[in-house]
């Protein structure tokens, strides 16, 4: 079975006893580059901004990583959306700040099961092992850049331009194919 991804339709790609690599539905998504005191921010999504590299922050509407000194992605379901910037316009003349809606831009799959730590050694040039349950780091995927959120020690969701999107995922069912045969 080959990978198609090229249609982004949510369901699953991959499955072998190694790993399970599946594509979920949208989230809206936004892109924060702000500066200063972040309490009227804070108060506009409705949850504390993370104040450290890869620190996560969620609340039943939304969930935010910080990314960079001045950057954040915040992650909410496409309802939520309009809400969310609308409350971020209405402070802005007060803190300045960028949100743009990159909805459009990534896709997620979801990589789980006893080897998906070991999976994502196979692109993924960081120490996947020291990226703590419950943070998220930017990195690189064979070459292309992405979003890597460990949400438990056998589970991540990996953010990837729509454009990248079909070679990682083939990669990521090659990997899973010769995992699951190495540990036969």
């Amino acid at each position: 079975m080959s990978v198609k991804i090229s249609s982004l339709t949510p369901g699953i790609l991959v499955e072998t006893r190694a790993a399970r690599v599946s594509v979920l539905p949208e989230r809206g998504r936004l892109s924060l580059r702000a500066r200063g005191d972040l309490k009227a921010l804070n108060t506009a999504f409705g949850l504390p901004l993370p104040d450290i590299i890869g620190r996560r922050a969620k609340n039943a509407e939304a969930e935010a990583v910080r990314l960079g000194p001045d950057e954040w992605i915040i992650l909410s379901c496409p309802e939520q959306m309009a809400k969310l910037i609308a409350a971020c316009a209405a402070i802005y003349e007060h803190h300045p700040h960028s949100l743009v809606d990159i909805s459009g831009r990534e896709v997620t799959l979801l990589i789980e099961g006893p080897m998906a730590a070991e999976l994502l050694t196979l692109g993924c040039p960081r120490d996947i092992e020291t990226i703590p349950v419950g943070e998220s780091r930017r990195t690189v995927f064979d070459g292309a850049t992405v979003v890597l959120w460990r949400d438990a020690e056998d589970r991540f969701r990996m953010d990837i331009w729509n454009s990248f999107a079909p070679h990682l995922g083939h990669l990521l069912e090659t990997g899973c194919k010769e995992l699951a045969a190495e540990h036969a």
